[in-house]
């Protein structure tokens, strides 16, 4: 006993601060991708070539990537001789819109909230099924560990539950493969409505690298209309919690933090 109270102490207080404010992220963590059309060649497409999965292209007016299919690999980095794309350390990327997943040199806006109607319905309680179509569990990785004490999503209201007649909203990852996309529909059918959709990770926005084989839908394409999109390969858990918390309007900074940019 005595033990175990002295490690608590030594480890102090483990749960993270509300994410009004990030705190310090790895230098090798690889987050928002910051465009600069002024170095951006247009005709260059060494950036373009390098990337596996189609997320970028480029045009007079300079680049242009998709972050919903992008993988963050950063051979675009690496592969631009102008230093025209760069990634930050930022892990905020959600979307309410799929267009709003798409970079041309402009700051990319936090996540809009919700509704005032959903906000009073979902904003305090709000209950997910997850279901994981055919991931690689890196992403399934990231949302359970949102779980633990470090994150301890349950503060904020938000919980997971092991049946979609309990939930509010279901959130998916992988690329919804062959055998797992009947179980989709039906679960998203046994959701009570309102519900919510949301996507975690490249493959479930777009198919990721798994993109164009016969085996899988690219996505979750054609469920419903989706309320958030939260891109990544996979996402950082601060990611999924500002993007959940700022759909529920429960974060209210209009913009970025500059600090986080760079």
């Amino acid at each position: 006993m005595l033990k175990s109270w002295r490690v608590r102490v030594r480890q102090g207080h483990r749960t993270l601060p509300p994410p009004e404010r990030l705190p310090p992220m790895p230098e090798r963590f690889r987050g928002l991708p910051l465009l600069d059309p002024g170095k951006c060649l247009g005709h260059c497409e060494a950036c373009v070539a390098a990337c596996p999965t189609g997320a970028l292209a480029t045009s007079p007016q300079g680049a242009r990537l998709d972050l919903g299919r992008c993988l963050f690999c950063a051979e675009c980095e690496s592969a631009c001789p102008e230093g025209a794309v760069r990634f930050t350390t930022d892990p905020r990327m959600a979307s309410r819109t799929r267009e709003g997943l798409v970079l041309d040199g402009r700051e990319m806006p936090l996540t809009r909230a919700l509704d005032r109607e959903s906000r009073r319905l979902f904003g305090r309680s709000l209950k997910l099924r997850q279901v994981s179509a055919g991931g690689c569990n890196g992403c399934e990785v990231e949302v359970n560990v949102l779980n633990t004490v470090v994150f301890d999503l349950g503060r904020f209201g938000i919980q997971f539950v092991a049946s979609p007649r309990h939930a509010d909203g279901l959130l998916v990852t992988g690329p919804v493969t062959s055998n797992m996309d009947l179980a989709l529909r039906k679960t998203w059918e046994a959701l009570p409505e309102p519900r919510l959709l949301i996507l975690v990770g490249a493959c479930a926005i777009s198919g990721g690298p798994y993109a164009g084989h016969p085996e899988q839908a690219n996505g979750v394409s054609s469920l419903a209309p989706v309320d958030l999109y939260i891109p990544g390969c996979p996402p950082h858990p601060l990611g999924i919690l500002d993007g959940l918390l700022r759909m529920l309007g429960r974060l209210k900074e209009p913009r970025r933090h500059p600090g986080t940019e760079s």
